[in-house]
């Protein structure tokens, strides 16, 4: 019999052999991330945070253009501005919303806010997680259409305000997210090893071997008092192992040496992937005026235009689309270096494309109703409206529309004074 009994011996050994490997591969796999996992990781947190809240703060103003799309006046007092900038109407307030909507354009299938109206007028802006949102589409991958579900509800394009990270088909974003999931899985992974190695207390990892075969009873006690060693609970951390038995550490593995320069590394890699430089979310380094020209220009300013086109595109109507435009106040940027936006102020004034009363506008002080425009003397006034100019230290009024009229006059005079020659002659 003992034939059969070696057989079935090395049967198990074959079954746990297998476990064993189905258990490794367990915990070494990389899966995909999700977007709650990928705000855990610190980097994509700080870049995200960092980006949401920038964009969030800029406010969008409203454009009206003239017939030959040279001259551009504000449309201050249009509803839609304040839904956008102010109280859209939801639960939501406008800097919470466009949070909102730019976190999930980077994290997840794109940002969507629904536009309540009623006939043509906007009466909210309604904010919608995308995890609450479906789609119908065709299969015709030239003319591509498809209606969003909400609720149970049917609804179409036109009727949100849809923010698409590169998207291919018009209606669902790739996000960061899943264009980029193995060095978010790998950053993730090594977050966890590293809250694996604190809670362990930095204990290294081994074996324990016996001179002779144990119990289970013996093998179960062990393993209830390695557990309860390295528990979060510190009211017992020794464990006595018994005469025979002897703990021995297994070498550290390479991630385990250079856990600090993967982190590092990684840190670097994610603030890559957001376009975000790596100074403006260390805190051992002080970011440069370079460091934040390149945040703004290469990540900030693509993604305004990403939104300033969706706004053109679903919250104008079809009669305004071309008469008006939507448009990011990237003023607000530099309203914290109050130096520089004085200097660009003053800049502004002195070569005449600001009026002291715009600038004042821009920084919340009323006007002083000086609509006038400074030329380079500095003492000649301009008068944009009437088109014409005065000197205060002359006293005298100029302008083209004077000066043809000046130069048509003196051509008169000279005709009838050739004339009365001719006749006297």
């Amino acid at each position: 019999m003992w034939p059969f009994k070696r057989k079935a011996e090395e049967i198990r050994a074959d079954t746990a052999a297998v476990s064993g490997d189905a258990l490794l591969k367990a915990l070494v796999s990389d899966p995909k991330i999700n977007k709650e996992q990928a705000m855990q990781i610190p980097a994509v947190s700080a870049c995200v945070n960092l980006i949401t809240g920038t964009v969030a703060m800029i406010p969008f103003r409203l454009y009206k253009v003239d017939n030959d799309k040279i001259k551009l006046s504000e449309e201050r007092d249009d509803q839609r501005v304040g839904l956008l900038n102010i109280d859209p109407g939801d639960t939501l307030d406008a800097f919470q919303m466009k949070r909102s909507l730019i976190e999930d354009y980077l994290l997840d299938e794109g940002g969507y806010a629904y536009i309540e109206r009623r006939g043509n007028k906007v009466k909210s802006l309604r904010y919608v997680d995308p995890s609450n949102i479906g789609f119908s589409y065709n299969a015709d991958p030239i003319f591509k259409d498809y209606k969003l579900l909400v609720g149970g509800k049917q609804y179409y394009p036109h009727e949100f305000i849809k923010l698409l990270r590169r998207t291919r088909d018009g209606h669902r974003s790739i996000s960061v997210v899943e264009e980029n999931s193995e060095p978010f899985s790998i950053a993730y992974q090594t977050m966890r090893f590293q809250n694996k190695m604190l809670k362990t207390g930095g204990a290294k990892k081994g074996f324990v071997k016996s001179q002779k075969k144990l119990s289970q009873e013996a093998l179960d006690f062990l393993k209830s008092a390695w557990k309860r060693m390295f528990s979060e609970d510190d009211s017992e951390n020794v464990v006595i192992l018994n005469d025979g038995l002897e703990f021995q550490e297994s070498s550290a593995t390479p991630a385990e040496m250079q856990l600090h320069e993967n982190i590092a590394s990684s840190t670097r890699q994610i603030c890559q992937i957001f376009g975000v430089p790596y100074q403006l979310i260390s805190r051992d380094s002080t970011p440069s005026e370079e460091d934040r020209i390149i945040f703004l220009q290469y990540c900030i300013q693509p993604i305004l235009s990403e939104i300033e086109t969706a706004l053109n595109r679903d919250f104008l109507l079809e009669s305004e689309k071309g008469t008006l435009k939507w448009a990011a106040d990237t003023s607000e940027l530099t309203k914290a270096d109050v130096l520089k936006r004085y200097q660009s102020y003053e800049i502004a004034s002195k070569n005449g494309f600001m009026q002291i009363d715009e600038i004042r506008f821009k920084e919340n002080m009323e006007p002083l109703g000086l609509d006038f425009v400074k030329l380079g003397l500095q003492d000649v006034l301009y008068y944009p409206k009437e088109k014409v100019t005065f000197v205060p230290n002359m006293n005298q009024v100029g302008g083209i529309e004077i000066a043809k009229e000046d130069r048509e006059r003196l051509l008169r005079k000279e005709k009838e004074e050739k004339d009365e020659n001719s006749d006297t002659e």
